[in-house]
């Protein structure tokens, strides 16, 4: 089992690499049709200046617009015994800060690095897990935090800007010098249009394959953490269908199901629950809470959640 387990692993690894290779030639290729080799050179100038210099977006800024607010320990002493256990299980130097999110949406994230890492999580998560399947929740976005998929997404994203940008640049200077192209009698090779074309759209499926394949790698973590790859299961099956709105009703946007595989940032998740099925068989869960634990203090003032018709509409009560 555990050589299966590495076996997934190391491939979640090469098609990570695989994914991000094949991103950062599509962007050589778009620089490369701008200008040549000064294109490339440049391009490649650019995009490690701007990666570096370019401000990040803080997790504080992105919480905030969640109106998510910090829990204490005082204020969930339970949910910080399961953080403080896996993060310790996963050689985390300090365990990810605890964020609620006033919602009944069932959802959770992860933002930061390794050393400074928060996890958000909505009041509906917290109704509808329970302590086992908050462990695995948990233990997930560890994983992301663990393995640095958070650095590896933002690069991803940085190269598709980039490529995105360029490849609107070089279609600009194809129009812009189309008439003397015309008038000179120079042909301009089909596939570099397709290419400049095409590089966005590209772009975007390779970025979103790597998205998913992070996501298997992160439930693989999690199973690690807590050998209970059941509860992971559960858990996503709870998350996956949540109650239904308004708008799932409506021909021209169907359920999260309706979206094909290839147009998903996450896994099919019956996928990823038929994979943690396959190595249950052989895992005993270590379980973390014992029988005093309870998700939030009681004295826990939970802030009202500000909506309004669109937030209704669109994410539900």
């Amino acid at each position: 089992m555990q050589s299966k387990l590495l076996l997934r692993k190391v491939s979640n690894v090469l098609q990570t690499a695989f994914f991000l290779v094949l991103m950062t030639l599509l962007f050589i290729a778009v620089g490369y049709f701008i200008s040549g080799t000064i294109g490339i050179v440049s391009a490649l100038i650019v995009a490690v200046i701007l990666f570096t210099i370019t401000p990040r977006v803080s997790p504080q800024f992105v919480l905030k617009m969640y109106r998510a607010i910090p829990l204490r320990h005082p204020d969930a002493p339970g949910l910080y015994r399961i953080i403080e256990e896996l993060s310790s299980r996963a050689d985390l130097q300090a365990p990810p800060v605890l964020y609620y999110i006033p919602h009944s949406m069932t959802n959770a994230f992860s933002l930061g690095s390794k050393t400074n890492s928060a996890i958000a999580l909505t009041d509906g998560l917290l109704r509808q897990l329970n302590a086992d399947e908050l462990s695995a929740v948990f233990a997930h976005e560890i994983s992301h935090i663990r393995h640095g998929d958070l650095a590896i997404m933002n690069l991803a994203d940085t190269l598709s800007r980039f490529i995105d940008i360029f490849s609107s640049l070089g279609i600009f200077l194809l129009l812009l010098y189309f008439p003397l192209y015309f008038m000179m009698g120079v042909i301009i090779p089909l596939p570099i249009i397709i290419i400049l074309m095409s590089a966005p759209t590209f772009s975007t499926l390779l970025q979103l394959a790597l998205s998913r394949t992070r996501e298997y790698d992160a439930d693989l973590g999690a199973v690690e953490l807590t050998h209970d790859p059941l509860s992971l299961a559960s858990a996503l099956r709870k998350v996956e269908y949540h109650p239904i709105r308004f708008f799932d009703f409506l021909p021209v946007l169907k359920r999260r199901d309706a979206l094909p595989s290839i147009l998903r940032s996450h896994p099919v998740t019956q996928k990823r629950i038929d994979r943690l099925l396959q190595l249950a068989q052989n895992y005993t869960p270590r379980n973390i809470m014992t029988s005093d634990f309870f998700i939030l203090n009681p004295d826990f003032e939970k802030p009202v959640p500000k909506k309004n018709f669109f937030t209704r509409l669109f994410i539900g009560d």
